[in-house]
């Protein structure tokens, strides 16, 4: 008797082992999703839809890019870990703001971000760069800071909204300089330009994709990037370390995560499939044509950025008291 349940107990072990090694064997055997948090048009989303046209040829199957916009990301972020099946066929492009910003903004999250997603690779890093109004008399990050001590809060920046990279970015050079400046948050990278094009705002830091197109008009003048090195689409505009505020570092990114119970054997098929994709010299000169730059990374190399990234921006988040709870 002993001997039926524990021969039908490892008959029934070595069955869901066998389809378990039988569905990685098989994967992918339809399409997948690559979930974006933001609307469709913008630049997270033109670089899935770069990453996913070429990983479409790669692995074999379709990647259809998802747009679930709404709470900077989380809900996005909820859909991958919590109601998607974890079997690899749903992963999420996700941005610095539910990976690293989130965790220290709020006091209670409707998820942990850490536990419950699993990283697979960095994707793509985008140069912020920080920009005036023609109208404002500066030419450089020393006039422009001599300028807002002469006239302290008197200067209005714009953001794409509270706890963006946009935000914490000026948070973190008026932080560094010793300055004041007046904060008008936006819902957006759109509305933002606009008002500053129209002279609403005297300045941001935004996606060099994003204010290229103006600056290159004349419409906004580049006083810094504040990335390590300067960008080849504006090889003139130095960085933050070179004017003096090495402390000033705000390159946004995106990677790909899955929720934390894909399988491993599926998740590594996934990382291999995404590097090619990402490494592919197409793909890197189109989104850098954009100024934006293609990384990947391992799993673990990605997690170590991810936990380096929370502790440097909490500090920033701390400093200048940013809560949205």
């Amino acid at each position: 008797m002993h001997c039926l349940v524990r021969c039908g107990a490892l008959a029934a072990a070595l069955s869901v082992s066998t389809l378990a090694l039988a569905q990685t064997a098989n994967f992918p055997s339809r399409p997948l999703r690559l979930v974006v948090g933001f609307p469709a048009g913008g630049p997270a989303d033109f670089f899935a839809r770069s990453i996913a046209q070429k990983m479409t040829e790669v692995i074999g199957q379709q990647v259809i890019v998802d747009n679930r916009a709404g709470v900077s990301g989380m809900i996005a972020a909820e859909h991958v870990a919590r109601t998607a099946p974890p079997d690899g066929y749903t992963m999420y492009f996700a941005g610095t703001g539910v990976l690293t910003f989130a965790p220290n903004l709020y006091a209670k999250l409707p998820m942990d971000v850490h536990k419950e997603l699993a990283p697979l690779t960095l994707a793509v890093t985008v140069p912020e760069m920080l920009v005036v109004h023609p109208s404002l008399p500066v030419k450089s990050v020393k006039e422009l800071v001599a300028l807002a001590k002469s006239k302290p809060g008197q200067i209005i920046y714009g953001s794409t909204g509270n706890g963006g990279m946009p935000h914490l970015a000026v948070e973190s050079f008026r932080g560094a300089a010793g300055i004041e400046f007046t904060h008008v948050p936006y819902k957006g990278a759109a509305p933002t330009v606009s008002d500053l094009l129209g002279g609403h705002v005297q300045l941001t830091i935004l996606d060099v994709p994003v204010l290229l197109p103006h600056v290159k008009a004349g419409k906004m003048r580049a006083l810094a990037v504040a990335t390590a090195k300067r960008q080849a689409a504006l090889p003139d505009v130095p960085t933050m370390t070179e004017v003096g505020y090495p402390s000033v570092r705000a390159d946004n990114w995106y990677g790909v995560v899955v929720a934390a119970a894909t399988p491993k054997d599926i998740a590594a098929k996934l990382h291999a499939a995404l590097v090619k994709a990402i490494n592919a010299p197409d793909v890197a000169q189109r989104l850098m044509a954009q100024g934006a730059e293609t990384r990947s990374t391992t799993p673990q190399q990605f997690a170590a950025f991810i936990r380096e990234e929370t502790a440097t921006w909490g500090k920033i988040i701390k400093a200048a008291g940013v809560r949205l709870d």
